[in-house]
């Protein structure tokens, strides 16, 4: 049996397969915010799916960036005591079995480009699009080799701030697209603003910028987009994304394939799957 695991701020998703395709038993629950206490409840939690059966190996996902080893994060806005904790460490003893850990955001890439919109595709770019901005490059079904991750939400797109200078602070794609970017602009939670308001398109213009520099530095035949101000009603429109990224890169390159995410929440799980597989 294996456990595959999505650690977020608000929500701690685990499941158990066989088979790394299927899933036996999925749970899901507040994440602890201390590190102790999220340990406790994972190992019960995981140890009730399994019913007894033995652990071949653990996978999963948590948000924030991890150490060159790939053991724990290093720094975090929400999960603060988890920081520097040991949690590899933790669970491969817990499971007696040896444990992969992964940026939540990469793994939901990995599951998109495995088995969701992304399948088929050899070089996937994955951006999700919710309170933050995230994503990840997948290369023949693995996450791409990189120094200290991928930070695509980072990118400066209004580089003189002139886009709105009462919001950016450093000009970069999350601040003018976020979920948390449009609260601070007008003031209301995103679901709140109606799908006719012409923000909708105004974000699709932004982001099409922020895929017209992905495009032409990570050269994806496919992109992947995921998160709430994406997937969610209302959102940012993919055909206009489409639309406007299309004009961007006309005459330059060749515009990949834009998609929606389709793997919803169990899009991290299905990631874990995906590395587990390719652990062997």
């Amino acid at each position: 049996m294996y456990i595959v695991f999505d650690i977020g701020g608000t929500k701690t998703r685990i499941a158990v397969t066989e088979d790394l395709e299927n899933f036996v038993g999925v749970v899901k629950f507040d994440t602890p915010l201390l590190f102790a206490d999220a340990m406790e409840r994972f190992i019960t939690e995981a140890q009730t799916l399994l019913g007894g059966a033995p652990v071949a190996a653990l996978a999963g996902g948590i948000r924030g960036p991890l150490n060159r080893e790939k053991t724990e994060i290093v720094s975090e806005t929400v999960l603060v005591d988890w920081i520097q904790k040991p949690l590899v460490e933790t669970l491969s003893q817990a499971f007696s079995a040896p444990c992969y850990l992964e940026n939540d955001a990469a793994l939901v890439g990995l599951g998109e480009a495995s088995v969701g919109a992304g399948k088929g595709g050899s070089i996937v770019a994955y951006y999700t699009v919710s309170t933050g901005v995230g994503g990840a490059r997948i290369v023949d079904g693995h996450v791409d080799v990189a120094t200290s991750g991928f930070e695509p939400g980072k990118q400066v797109v209004d580089i003189d701030r002139t886009l709105h200078p009462e919001l950016s602070l450093t000009g970069t794609l999350e601040e003018l697209i976020s979920g948390e970017g449009l609260q601070k602009r007008m003031g209301k939670k995103p679901y709140e603003v109606p799908q006719e308001d012409p923000v909708w398109d105004e974000l699709a213009g932004y982001l099409a910028y922020g895929l017209k520099n992905t495009i032409v530095y990570w050269s994806p035949d496919t992109i992947v987009l995921g998160g709430s101000m994406i997937v969610g009603d209302p959102r940012i429109m993919l055909s206009v994304v489409r639309e406007k990224t299309e004009a961007l890169v006309a005459g330059l390159v060749p515009c990949p394939r834009i998609v929606d995410a389709t793997l919803k929440d169990e899009g991290g799980l299905y990631g874990a799957c995906a590395l587990l597989r390719a652990k062997g």
